[in-house]
């Protein structure tokens, strides 16, 4: 019984207002920077604003993603507890400012992120690479396999939806380890959407079919999986993930947070075994959502708002004075 009422208070409504609030400070915070060639400052300013407003909510927290460990991070590192406390326990996913690079040269798709779910059900994913494949909702389950080619993917994906090879729309991050993968998609004549950084943005545009993108799929960072399946979660789309390590030194990572089976094979439920809250504030202007804006006194910003329990999605739009 109290792991039901746990589950129902973090699913509360004024949880998903606040988690919406939190978001937006950042994304303000990171937007003073963009386009000042500063990255290190941008992804500062996130980060203290979304400390201050997590610290200012009436909840017991703990960053089980955050900004690393707590020898590399003085704030919103893994492990750090958040919240004014209270009987709201939580596991916290976030990443103040996905596209650093994005915010110092003002290019689209900057985004403030953040996941919550009952404590004790985020994967601790450590500080790695992952392999991910990923498809939005309306598929039949396992309809994508990361131990199939990008290709045979493509062609489950094609048949799933009644189309050729060809009409099917890939998101891949333009980095030189995908060669393979894209020449592998574009062997069967699949549409490859290169996108220069935002991993979670990449994933979560196969959760949107104004985007146009059918599947996700490369190597990118494991805390940003973790983030994306939770907003996949939310409407029903398909994750698959396995960690990479580079060297020994990312081994250990992964045993100090109590992985042992480094080849495992994660899916979405094993990411975020839990219901989750996911919010996304819109820094620079992309294609799920507006940027930061001011104007004529005013400082409007763009959330998108999901719950995995009602299965709900939110748009908000944020007017106040600046």
């Amino acid at each position: 019984m109290s792991e039901v009422l746990e589950r129902a208070q973090v699913l509360d409504k004024n949880l998903v207002l606040d988690a919406v609030r939190v978001t937006e400070i950042a994304a303000i915070a990171a937007w003073m920077m963009v386009g000042r060639g500063d990255e290190k400052a941008a992804d500062q300013a996130a980060v203290d604003a979304m400390r201050t407003a997590l610290n200012d909510l009436d909840l017991e927290g703990e960053i089980v993603i955050g900004e690393g460990e707590r020898d590399e991070a003085p704030m919103l590192y893994i492990g750090e507890k958040v919240g004014r406390g209270g009987k709201t326990k939580i596991d916290i996913a976030l990443d103040p400012l996905e596209g650093t690079t994005l915010t110092a040269k003002a290019m689209a798709n900057a985004l403030a992120v953040m996941a919550w779910a009952p404590k004790g059900t985020l994967l601790n994913a450590p500080d790695t690479y992952m392999d991910k494949i990923a498809c939005g909702p309306g598929y039949p389950a396992g309809v994508i396999d990361l131990d199939k080619s990008p290709a045979e993917n493509v062609a489950a994906i094609a048949k799933a939806k009644g189309v050729q090879p060809s009409e099917v729309t890939v998101c891949v991050l333009d980095r030189p380890r995908h060669a393979e993968i894209i020449q592998s998609l574009r062997s069967v004549g699949a549409r490859v959407h290169l996108i220069t950084d935002g991993d979670v943005a990449g994933v979560i545009n196969t959760a949107d079919p104004t985007t146009g993108v059918d599947m996700y799929v490369g190597q990118g960072g494991a805390p940003e999986g973790v983030l994306a399946c939770a907003a996949l979660k939310c409407v029903g789309g398909q994750f698959q993930g396995r960690l990479v390590f580079r060297n020994a030194d990312e081994r250990a990572r992964a045993a100090r947070v109590g992985i042992t089976d480094l080849d495992k094979k994660y899916d979405l439920h094993e990411m975020v075994r839990a219901d989750a809250i996911f919010a996304a504030t819109g820094v620079t202007k992309g294609a799920l959502l507006d940027g930061v804006t001011f104007k004529d006194g005013f400082v409007w910003t763009h959330t998108l708002v999901m719950n995995s329990s009602t299965r709900t999605v939110r748009e908000v739009r944020m007017k106040r004075p600046a």
